[in-house]
């Protein structure tokens, strides 16, 4: 959880809903700005998306990336059998600071997960911030990568192919229009395309995203009019500017790509389909060591070169080179280790470990046992896998320890940077397990040479003992956490929890009033890594967020029936401070509680009891509002305003009654009507933010229910109302997935209903009605002619 995406889980999760999402499904506003069509931006642009964000929305956000893999079959039918995505380096690490192997192996991952989900081999890819050195494009022309991408900045000199005398780039003196091959030390070659900078920047800085033809026109007016060569004009831009940094910016891009088609101002293409049709009659050379983000090569992630997110005077970077130092120092001392255990298991350790994405993007147990038999000379036994691959994740830590977000923005303690290093924790909690050797103290001295700008928070070394430390997991946590879970929520025999497996042995449960004891056996595994471990655990919750338990490795059955039997005897007699004691005696250091739980969990128990506490709270406010409303009442009438205690119970009463009509299964609209009114005459101010958020989900929900009953007319008709109530008020909901599954809708069932209408079916003609008002309240344009008196507002970008 990452409490600055609220109201959203996370941050994937919110830049997922205004951007990601949205660019899959993007309006076409028409006369009055209703929406005329919703199209896939994705099949029309050449986009990539990192293996990591992927792998995330594949689970927690499927529809959105089923309709990205979709984009990609849809463009090779528009773009010649060439694809619109393209891949990119596995984690986004600065290329040209990785050592040779890491370069090879984040290639390798890249292609590997970009086959696996789009089905064929990717022609281009796309380098973390287009960082790029000779050696980098030795490793992507090696691995049968055709072309990338890079800024007119990098580009050093050029000549046409056959020609002797090289023309000076620098100052991205280079034309952005044309392809450029370049020739490399081994002989290989690659395809770079330098995109258009001050286009680029436009969009980001001019306002370009505000109205879509303005957009068009920038894009097809940087073309030259005067050249008689083929031309291709392209952008490079963050995908988190199309929706996320600027709203509606999806919208200003569709429309864009639409009015070049229509008006036929420029044929829209791909890089794949481009080189195809017009191979390069250029030749072009880097500078190496370069990037589109820092104007210092590639200082930004190692340096305090200057290169910052701007706001914070006075704040250095200096912690840039120490941070990267520290990081460096852990990969290269557990390279040794890495090789010398991996070959005492018959494996070659590198080979191995590249094609390791095999299993990091399928962890079933009979891939897992077939990856392991291909790579080691013998079988091994179940201790030896687990040891095998504690070794691999390790490495799958060391590399995503250098995801570039790290060093990009100000502060050392920053979300980005503190990230990294809890993918360095990882690798050095695996270390330690393998190696006996202690990594952790040197690599926290290094870190704390890696000073913050806060001087509250010291430095690096001190981010790692009070926020990372704290965090790292192993099977006795995972243990408590089972255990304590299970007081909240309904026993099961077996849980996923994470990249864990916990399967209860015994169990049982005892209550007295607010109080709950549980003891049992569980065995806790790690999918990943398969070390597996049975534990014996007795958790005494008092009430409220009051926990305390133990956890430790399973003893003899003679030891847990004993404690078992102690604690039992304990219970009944209602003696808690001996039930406490006889934890501390079992369990000795392995005490846990409440805070040791996962956060999310966390969260989950509080919730249950704030339910509690807010329940009262939510009484008294209620009674204080009943009995002094006609004073209230009297007091907005004559235009004074209400004391502060007064407006904060109206407040509260009218906020939280709003919540729960739009978190009800059947919001009464003529509550709501009230509600709102009520808002007015009390000038209630609103909780928009939670309210809106609520709204949209509400309206979202009515709608799936309508697409998987269209006969439920009820429903329809309560959504018509709720719209029209919400139209008249001052929240704004978001209705983007509700708009889409009734845009879906107009191209399936409701041609079905137009043909029963026209042989004379009467519901299906009521039908026909009531949902072309709905799609009118939408904001959609009507297909059937009907026209709504509701009607939504929309911001239009045409």
């Amino acid at each position: 959880m990452q409490e600055s995406a609220a109201p959203y889980h996370d941050w994937n999760e919110r830049i997922t809903d205004e951007c990601y999402a949205r660019n899959s499904a993007s309006r076409i506003l028409g006369e009055q700005g209703k929406i005329v069509d919703i199209i896939n931006n994705y099949a029309r642009i050449s986009f990539n998306f990192g293996p990591t964000l992927l792998e995330w929305m594949k689970k927690k956000e499927p529809e959105t990336y089923q309709a990205i893999l979709e984009a990609d079959k849809e463009s090779l039918a528009r773009f010649s059998g060439h694809g619109s995505a393209m891949a990119q380096v596995y984690n986004h690490i600065i290329m040209p600071l990785a050592n040779e192997r890491d370069k090879h192996t984040q290639v390798i991952w890249g292609i590997y997960d970009f086959r696996n989900r789009f089905g064929r081999d990717p022609e281009g890819m796309w380098l973390a911030e287009t960082a790029a050195d000779t050696p980098t494009l030795e490793v992507l022309a090696a691995h049968g990568i055709r072309f990338t991408i890079l800024s007119p900045y990098q580009a050093r000199r050029f000549r046409k192919i056959g020609e002797k005398e090289w023309q000076h780039a620098e100052g991205a003196n280079i034309n952005p229009r044309r392809p450029y091959l370049c020739k490399l030390p081994s002989g290989n070659e690659i395809v770079l395309f330098f995109y258009d900078g001050p286009v680029s920047q436009g969009i980001a800085f001019e306002k370009l995203l505000e109205r879509g033809e303005d957009f068009a026109s920038r894009l097809v007016n940087a073309l030259d009019p005067n050249s008689a060569e083929p031309q291709l004009m392209h952008i490079a831009t963050d995908g988190e500017t199309y929706g996320h940094h600027h709203r509606f910016g999806e919208m200003a891009l569709s429309y864009a790509l639409n009015h070049i088609e229509e008006a036929q101002l420029a044929q829209v293409t791909v890089y794949g389909e481009f080189l195809q049709k017009f191979p390069p009659e250029y030749e072009a050379e880097i500078i190496e060591d370069t990037s589109w983000s820092c104007a210092h090569g590639v200082e930004r992630w190692r340096s305090n070169c200057g290169c910052n997110t701007g706001g914070n005077g006075g704040w250095d970077q200096e912690w840039r080179g120490p941070l990267r130092d520290a990081l460096d120092w852990l990969r290269d001392e557990l390279t040794p280790l890495f090789e010398r255990e991996m070959d005492k298991l018959g494996a070659d350790p590198w080979v191995t470990r590249n094609a390791y994405i095999q299993v990091v993007m399928d962890r079933s147990e009979k891939n897992v046992e077939a990856f392991i038999q291909r790579h080691t000379s013998y079988e091994l036994s179940r201790d030896e896998k687990t040891r095998f691959l504690k070794l691999l994740e390790m490495q799958y830590h060391t590399l995503l320890m250098y995801t570039s977000c790290g060093w990009f923005f100000d502060e050392v303690t920053g979300l980005e940077t503190v990230q990294d290093i809890y993918y360095a924790a990882r690798a050095i909690q695996l270390a330690q397990d393998l190696g006996k050797k202690d990594y952790e103290t040197p690599f926290v001295n290094l870190l704390e040479l890696a000073r913050s700008n806060h001087k509250e928070k010291e430095n690096a070394a001190r981010a790692y003992i009070k926020s990372v430390k704290p965090t790292i997991i192993n099977l006795l946590r995972v243990g408590a956490h089972y255990a304590v879970s299970s007081l909240f929520a309904e026993h099961t025999r077996k849980l996923e929890l994470y990249s864990y497996q916990a399967i209860s042995q015994e169990y049982e449960l005892m209550e007295a009033g607010r109080q709950k004891l549980a003891v049992g056996r569980a065995k806790i595994r790690s999918i990943v890594t398969w070390e597996e471990e049975v534990i014996t655990f007795g958790v005494l919750h008092l009430g409220d967020h009051q926990l305390f338990g133990g956890v430790r490795e399973f003893m003899s059955l003679e030891d847990y029936g004993n404690l078992r039997s102690e604690l039992h005897t304990a219970f009944n007699r209602g003696n808690v401070s001996e039930v406490i004691m006889l934890l501390d005696k079992h369990f000795e250091s392995h005490n846990y509680s409440f805070w040791h739980l996962f956060k999310d969990d966390q969260k989950k128990i509080l919730d249950q009891v704030l339910e509690h506490a807010m329940e009262n709270v939510e009484n008294n406010f209620q009674q204080i509002y009943d009995n002094n409303y006609p004073l209230m009442a009297a007091i907005k009438t004559l235009g004074m305003k209400l004391p502060r205690p007064l407006q904060t119970t109206v407040e509260y009463i009218v906020n939280t009654k709003l919540l729960r009509e739009f978190e009800s299964e059947q919001p009464d609209t003529n509550e709501i009507k009230k509600l709102l009114d009520e808002t007015k005459r009390m000038k209630v101010k609103l909780n928009f933010d939670t309210l809106d958020f609520a709204a949209s989900q509400r309206v979202e929900r009515l709608m799936k229910q309508v697409q998987e009953q269209p006969n439920d007319t009820e429903t329809v008709e309560m959504l018509i109302a709720l719209l029209k109530v919400l139209e008249k008020s001052k929240l704004a909901p978001d209705y983007w997935q509700a708009q889409n599954i009734a845009f879906r809708m107009q191209q399936t069932v409701y041609e079905d209903y137009i043909k029963r209408s026209e042989k004379g079916d009467n519901e299906a003609a009521q039908w026909l009605e009531k949902f072309d008002t709905l799609c009118s309240n939408l904001n959609l344009k009507t297909k059937h002619g009907i026209h709504s008196v509701g009607h939504l507002q929309a911001s239009s970008i045409v």
